[in-house]
């Protein structure tokens, strides 16, 4: 199954909330996607017989500067084919819905996104940090993003 078969299937069960394809080499192939419909897209994904996509290869997050972004890399054993999967949230109101009952690999890589870009997975398990101290300030890999000079008292020297 190609990207724009994907792209086509979902659009007719979706519709609006398929947003675009692109499909332009040397990236894989992405759909972007509305943000509040990623569960259940993603459940039909997995579990619709012409897509089969039963692996999460890497949920990731992005600081787009005017958002942040969500992406998804699956592949279908089955099916042997792959596609992107793209979110976008706004940085005030980072919520989006979890995939980790779906995949069971998200777990962790929900908990990074959540570490490092703040991005709140709504509905996940265990939503703490897991890179940084849970009593840590602010989100890492944010753009706008500034190191503190101090962590308990100690001087934090780069």
């Amino acid at each position: 199954m190609t990207a724009n078969d994907i792209f086509e299937k979902l659009k007719v069960e979706f519709g609006d909330a398929i947003i675009e394809l692109k499909d332009e080499a040397p990236s894989d192939p992405a759909i972007t996607v509305d943000a509040s419909k990623i569960f259940d897209i993603c459940h039909t994904l997995r579990d619709d017989n012409t897509f089969l996509f039963d692996y999460l290869s890497c949920l990731s997050g992005l600081d787009k500067k005017e958002e942040l972004q969500v992406v998804y890399h699956l592949y279908s054993m089955a099916h042997k084919h792959t596609i992107v999967i793209k979110a976008s949230v706004a940085k005030d109101n980072p919520h989006i819905p979890s995939v980790e009952r779906i995949w069971k690999a998200a777990d962790w890589h929900e908990r990074e996104a959540y570490d490092m870009l703040g991005i709140i997975f709504d509905g996940h398990h265990n939503l703490i940090r897991i890179l940084t101290p849970y009593d840590w300030e602010g989100f890492p890999l944010r753009k706008d993003y500034k190191e503190p000079e101090y962590y308990n008292g100690i001087k934090v020297s780069y």
